[in-house]
């Protein structure tokens, strides 16, 4: 693929004004400056999509879904090793995508425990590892959250758990009143947090804002679901499916930032299209550009 083909797909994250650019040169002019060496480089690192045509060794880099970045970065090509955040959002969105169907009713399951397994090693332990080698990469928001869902996985499987720490036991049982109000509460708090890091998206993409409104939602309605019980003294089954259906928004959302992130030149035919906000850099050095011109 031509590097005047990509150009024609990369009008949205093509290098805008001054403030994209470490140097302070404008975006036209750091762009036509770029070494060889340079635009190989980046050639050869990204391809295409998202991260293309950019001069990677001076540039501050576009927010994007796929580095589990909200907001403008530095370069990433210093990096011995990859980009963890892919890994990171395929294990959210597998265990979050079989809870979901199951908080639904698919297949009349009427109880979670299948998801312990994939809790504990997927969406759990590989999930935090991604979130530490974030971290490694100097990714705040990355590391903060791919850790903090990961031990999200991990203490939701220590609770549905069988016999091994007795949690609900202590609390009367599944469907004692105490253990729903308690797991409601649980539930509330990750809202809170979940929260939190949506208002960090709201400068980026749609696609990354996007599943962090979804999975935000979906922990709203499940606290909203153990709380407030039917007749039955059941969390509140209506409730508790509409959960379910925007749990599977927010593992979809997850898997899209993930193929995102994962695509490049060498293994796909086509980029992935992540949407920026009006408001949000991309967007304004776009308008920048166009009245330049």
């Amino acid at each position: 693929m031509s590097g005047e083909h990509n150009t024609d797909y990369e009008k949205d994250i093509s290098p805008g004004n001054g403030h994209d650019f470490a140097n302070g040169a404008n975006g036209a002019t750091a762009t036509h400056q770029m070494s060889a060496e340079d635009t190989a480089r980046a050639a050869a690192r990204f391809g295409y999509g998202p991260l293309a045509h950019v001069n990677t060794t001076e540039a501050q880099l576009r927010p994007f879904g796929g580095e589990f970045q909200p907001g403008l970065y530095k370069s990433v090509e210093h990096r011995k090793f990859g980009n963890p955040a892919p890994l990171g959002l395929s294990a959210f969105a597998l265990t979050t995508f079989v809870l979901s169907l199951i908080n639904m009713g698919a297949r009349d399951i009427a109880e979670p425990n299948i998801v312990v397994a994939l809790a504990f090693g997927y969406g759990g332990l590989v999930q935090l590892l991604a979130g530490m080698w974030e971290m490694a990469v100097g990714n705040t928001f990355g590391a903060t959250a791919l850790s903090s869902y990961g031990g999200f996985w991990i203490s939701f499987a220590i609770v549905l758990t069988p016999g091994g720490f007795e949690i609900a036991s202590s609390l009367g049982g599944a469907s004692d009143p105490m253990f729903n109000n308690s797991f409601g509460l649980f539930l509330f708090g990750w809202f809170i947090f979940t929260t939190i890091l949506l208002f960090c998206t709201m400068r980026s993409t749609v696609a990354f804002f996007l599943l962090f409104f979804f999975l935000d939602l979906t922990f709203l309605l499940l606290g909203i679901g153990y709380v407030h019980r039917n007749a039955e003294g059941k969390p509140n089954p209506p409730v508790i499916k509409a959960a379910g259906l925007f749990g599977l928004l927010a593992a979809f959302a997850a898997w899209y930032n993930a193929l995102a992130g994962i695509a490049d030149s060498s293994n796909s035919f086509f980029i992935i299209p992540v949407a920026h906000f009006p408001w949000s850099p991309t967007a304004r050095s776009r308008k920048t550009e166009r009245q330049t011109v």
